[in-house]
């Protein structure tokens, strides 16, 4: 399988963290599922920072989804793994919308912790982008420059309403919102043609392939409509790591037209992946002030 050389830096758009004390055994239940006898996987700032050897700047971000998928972390979680290697990761916070002190922490978050962005899981924290509740963060994100991240796709997990990770429901936010960044994580996967098709729609709307390498079909489908929609210069590199790592990822992405070798089929090229993996999403997300120059 092709690989980069290790010496050639790549942006990690989408980063998981969390400690041992955040997983709870929910989360046991639902990886037993898929995977028996699965073992929930580090995700703590040193376990990232060692695994980030090959990249050079990593979004991290907490998760809240401690009723659906098991996972309860904070953003003090975030800006703690931030504030010891600045040098490497850039801290988003996480919000959940059925919090009545949601926007508390997400100010405390932006403007106390300064965290430089928002992720948001619609399908795990079973609130639709339409809900009310989340005017106010939409509201404060476009007035703070402040890019929002959100799961878009589906989710093995059995709590978490399957409609609300459709990239359809983006839309309306994105028209409604349009000084808002808004990306849509895994590129909205298997609903990936809602994905690209408002990506393309929307100049606010951008899209990464974390966590779709291992679906290698469904990755080149994705890279081939994305290349007729003429939308690859709105595609980020991302991992979704402790689920994907940076170099498995970057081959699965390389290595992508070895299924269709011998075959008609037509070709992920070289100028999409080189795309991919040399996005950068400071340079685009923050509309013009990237929190690297602060």
């Amino acid at each position: 399988m092709p690989s980069e050389s290790t010496n050639r830096a790549y942006c990690d758009c989408h980063v998981n963290i969390w400690n041992d004390e955040h997983i709870l055994p929910l989360y046991h239940t639902h990886l037993d599922r898929v995977r028996p006898g699965g073992i929930a996987p580090k995700a703590d700032a040193d376990t990232l920072y060692g695994a980030m050897t090959d990249v050079d700047k990593a979004i991290v971000f907490a998760l809240r989804y401690g009723d659906s998928a098991g996972v309860e972390s904070d953003d003090q979680t975030t800006a703690a793994a931030v504030e010891k290697y600045s040098d490497k990761f850039v801290g988003f916070a996480y919000v959940d919308p059925r919090r009545d002190d949601c926007m508390e922490l997400l100010r405390h978050a932006v403007e106390d912790l300064k965290l430089k962005g928002v992720k948001f899981g619609p399908i795990y924290n079973g609130v639709a982008l339409s809900d009310p509740r989340l005017t106010p963060v939409y509201e404060y994100c476009q007035k703070n420059n402040i890019p929002l991240t959100m799961h878009m796709g589906t989710t093995y997990v059995r709590n978490a309403p399957v409609d609300m990770g459709r990239a359809i429901h983006v839309e309306p936010v994105a028209l409604q919102y349009p000084d808002l960044t808004m990306v849509l994580a895994h590129m909205g996967h298997p609903w990936y043609e809602d994905c690209i098709a408002v990506v393309r729609k929307q100049p606010n709307v951008f899209c990464e392939v974390s966590a779709i390498y291992y679906r290698p079909w469904q990755y080149y489908n994705i890279l081939i409509c994305a290349q007729e929609y003429l939308i690859t210069d709105k595609i980020y590199f991302g991992t979704d790591f402790p689920f994907a790592r940076v170099q498995e990822s970057v081959d699965g992405l390389l290595g992508i037209n070895a299924q269709v070798e011998g075959t008609l089929l037509p070709r992920v090229s070289a100028d999409t992946m080189h795309r991919i993996l040399r996005s950068d999403p400071f340079a685009d997300w923050w509309r013009g002030d990237s929190p690297l120059s602060r």
